[in-house]
């Protein structure tokens, strides 16, 4: 069914050459595997779960603190060496390999999150997407992800939230083969296609109706007042580079934007959710022409991951409640963190002290006590 997506979005020649040069940069990404491999650093442990489009759930889970890496892939079945052409007819499903610090987020959290973004009741696949390769299933490594996955599932059948039975299954994970180089980081790669694609599935609208607006387990440490808009209400609320930059990773002019050289005292906060990001008590000149600090005002409230778009490998920074592009943070910044957090001045609000209380932030107001104007 996914294909469909390609068949019904209106590809214009300009996305077309856009969406071939991006694909390119995609593909920097090692499929290969990667997941696992990164798993053996120290600490860091690995979940395999299946819910429908695997670039769905890449996506989602990709968001969540904790979460190293997210791979598309295939397991499940009997077939060597799936490809996308052939892996339902192997009997595989499409899967996410997912590496987390168990430290930032535990399996059992990792299943909540699960929960809230599939259809647990629907065992001929997901949302638009039907048959066997699409429907849902835990898969687990160990003793005690099968003791954690069964007990987390008997809980949401007792918890009433649906009427029909809880069919995921839950079985032991055999090989995974990670999916080709263009399906991974689908969503950001092509994201126009990917959008249509989602906004067209039902999954969102589905776990609109049946989670509503409930803290979701994968966003904490944070404030539930922040919260991402709707797309209509996006495009009516952001300039279009504030929408470039925070919704298609697009990156503004240096020298040529709002804050790079602002020095003015207050808070800077993400300008689609409002979530408080940096302080200029933090802030310094790095001489790249885009605001630059040393550290977070609100760890908690930012994501970062890695990117290997560009041919390169950095750390793209993500607002956690807003899911915004801010920028990237590199290691060359001065003490004491030695890290610079190099930002886009349209993914930010600044908010300056005197403003803090009547715009809800008076909690920061001690931070610029006693310091001069």
């Amino acid at each position: 069914m996914k294909r469909m997506a390609y068949l019904l979005f209106p590809l214009f020649t300009g996305v077309l050459a856009g969406g071939l040069w991006w694909a390119a940069a995609g593909a920097a990404k090692n499929p290969s595997g990667s997941a696992t491999m990164t798993a053996k650093k120290t600490g860091l442990q690995t979940a395999t779960f299946a819910g429908g489009c695997f670039w769905c759930v890449e996506a989602d889970f990709e968001k969540v603190p904790g979460v190293v890496a997210a791979v598309s892939g295939y397991t499940g079945g009997q077939g060597a060496s799936p490809t996308y052409e052939d892996y339902g007819r192997k009997g595989h499903v499409e899967a996410v390999q997912i590496t987390y610090d168990p430290r930032k987020v535990t399996y059992q959290e990792l299943l909540d999150y699960f929960w809230r973004h599939i259809d647990p009741t629907d065992a001929g696949g997901q949302f638009v997407d039907r048959g066997p390769q699409y429907r849902s299933v835990i898969f687990y490594q160990d003793d005690e992800q099968k003791r954690l996955a069964e007990a987390s599932k008997q809980e949401l059948a007792r918890s009433g939230r649906f009427s029909k039975p809880i069919v995921t299954e839950i079985l032991p994970l055999g090989k995974f083969y990670p999916a080709e180089a263009y399906h991974q980081d689908y969503y950001k790669n092509h994201s126009l296609r990917y959008r249509y694609y989602r906004s067209g599935s039902g999954r969102d609208q589905f776990l609109k109706q049946v989670w509503g607006r409930e803290p979701n387990p994968g966003a904490k440490p944070g404030n539930p007042t922040y919260q991402k808009p709707s797309e209509a209400e996006l495009r009516q609320r952001l300039t279009p580079l504030q929408y470039q930059v925070t919704q298609e990773e697009g990156t503004e002019p240096p020298f040529r934007n709002e804050y790079w050289d602002n020095k003015r005292e207050g808070i800077y906060v993400d300008i689609v959710s409002g979530e408080p990001l940096f302080s200029s008590l933090d802030k310094y000149d790095s001489g790249t022409g885009w605001p630059s600090f040393t550290k977070p005002l609100e760890p908690g409230n930012i994501v970062e991951r890695e990117d290997r778009k560009l041919f390169t490998v950095r750390t793209e920074v993500r607002s956690r409640h807003g899911d915004s592009h801010l920028g990237h943070v590199f290691p060359d910044g001065p003490p004491p963190t030695g890290r610079r957090y190099c930002m886009n001045s349209a993914a930010l609000r600044f908010i300056p002290k005197e403003d803090l209380e009547k715009e809800g932030y008076g909690q920061y107001l001690p931070l610029f006590q006693g310091k001069g104007k």
